[in-house]
């Protein structure tokens, strides 16, 4: 359902009543005073992101993570009009540039034009482990930047992989030239069910069961794992930007042409867990090593505040560091899962150069009974002063929870956000998990909210 300005309804083609169909009120989410909150579109299927071009038309990138069919989608009318469909699942991100959309999906960045024709211009990024490319950036010299996600958790394939048997030689790549500890990381070998014990010896940037020795030393890859790239408008001149992040997802340049990136931290999973990692919003300086795998928000891991409950203190896996990490602008709580930012840059809408993000929460699975932090992190839209360097939450559900646990019509997976026309707001919602699976989506459930400055000071 899309709303015109007046408030009134117009039903789009998305208007089914998929089971279930989810419960949205406005009235549940808090923001600041001076704001209000709407719904601008609802009944969409996982949207990861959307742009506007300069005729002010809405383009949708539907990651594909509810129906397994990603698809790009025009708002024309009122109606939802499919623009290029096959993509790689998931679509991460969509921009626009100069009549031109750029569609990141799993390992491709692909270039669709006006007249329908697509071009996959960056192809065989390292995107079939844990994490993938995210959308791109327009640097102001006309390149595209775009991060790399690393392939694990803390660059050691284990047990939480569930991709192992299907790829059994994926591993992480590093940036750099690079020595290692040889440290090595015991499992239950996956690959051999039937032997009850056959235990696997794991060593780091090694595929699963390839131990590492001391002082092994790994080359420098320019598609690194946990990597910004760089790139022409048409995909040529690959390059490496900086390395080091483990989750860059979204980067952009302000209007001084400084770059700035989000990056997810460690999560407690795996053979080599590390508690309590931030996540962290960094100014980017070409040519350096941001500390994955070995540092967490400038940090070492094997700082004692690292350790996972129940659990041993992560050792580093380097012997040799690039550089000393650089410390993020600011940090995050963990799983805080940071998805993307903008700058606002409309004195009537709020403070000159801040930058609002949207936290998309926690992306750890869990089963029937466990615990998951909700509290104090993700679900929500914070805003950055960047001349204090403070975060402060600007929406949130009244519950301090996401809507599917308070039972509200509030945010549920805040996973875009954009200024767009009307001096507005526009939130992706991405919509309700599948229980227990922060990777699947009920088809229908999400949302595009639109955030707007009122009379009311």
């Amino acid at each position: 359902m899309f709303r015109e300005n007046n408030g009134s309804r117009i039903h789009s083609c998305n208007d089914v009543d998929p089971a279930p169909k989810r419960y949205l009120n406005p009235a549940d989410i808090y923001i600041v005073k001076g704001y209000g909150i709407e719904v601008f579109l609802e009944n969409l299927n996982s949207p990861a992101g959307i742009v506007f071009d300069e005729e002010g038309s809405l383009y949708i990138a539907d990651s594909g993570l509810s129906t397994g069919n990603p698809q790009v989608l025009k708002l024309v009318n009122g109606e939802l009009e499919l623009i290029a469909e096959d993509f790689v699942t998931p679509i991460s991100g969509i921009n626009y540039l100069n009549g031109v959309l750029y569609v990141s999906h799993r390992g491709f960045v692909t270039r669709i034009f006006r007249d329908g024709r697509r071009q996959n211009i960056i192809m065989g990024l390292p995107s079939n482990g844990d994490h993938y490319n995210g959308p791109v950036a327009f640097s102001p010299d006309y390149k595209i930047y775009f991060g790399q996600g690393t392939v694990t958790n803390s660059g050691v394939v284990g047990n939480d992989n569930e991709w192992v048997p299907v790829s059994p030689l994926l591993c992480d790549y590093t940036g750099d030239y690079v020595i290692l500890t040889g440290e090595n990381f015991t499992t239950d070998n996956i690959l051999t069910e039937a032997v009850t014990d056959d235990p696997a010896y794991t060593g780091a940037f090694s595929p699963y069961g390839i131990p590492n020795i001391e002082f092994e030393i790994r080359k420098r890859y320019t598609k690194a794992s946990g990597s910004i790239l760089r790139a022409n408008l048409d995909g040529s001149n690959l390059e490496q930007v900086a390395w080091g992040f483990r989750n860059p997802t979204f980067l952009k340049f302000n209007n001084s042409g400084q770059l700035y990136a989000v990056n997810n931290g460690f999560n407690p999973v795996g053979s080599r867990p590390i508690e309590n990692a931030t996540d962290d919003f960094y100014y980017i300086t070409p040519g350096l090593w941001y500390g994955w795998p070995d540092y967490s928000g400038g940090e070492p891991v094997n700082s004692p505040r690292f350790t996972p409950t129940g659990g041993y203190q992560p050792t580093l896996l380097l012997k040799n560091q690039p550089n000393i990490p650089p410390r993020p602008y600011v940090t995050f709580p963990p799983n805080s899962t940071l998805m993307s930012f903008d700058f606002n840059y409309n004195q009537k809408f709020g403070e000159y150069g801040d930058v609002y993000v949207a936290e998309y929460g926690s992306t750890i699975k869990t089963a029937v009974g466990d615990g998951l932090s909700y509290a104090g992190a993700g679900h929500r839209i914070s805003k950055i002063d960047l001349r204090a360097r403070t975060i402060s939450t600007f929406a949130i559900n009244m519950s301090g929870f996401p809507a599917s646990l308070s039972k509200g019509g509030g945010l549920e997976r805040p996973s875009h956000l954009i200024f767009g026309p009307n001096e507005s707001m526009y939130i992706v919602d991405m919509g309700l998990n599948i229980e227990g699976d922060p990777n699947i989506f009920v088809p229908g459930t999400g949302v595009i909210w639109r955030i707007f400055r009122t009379n009311d000071e």
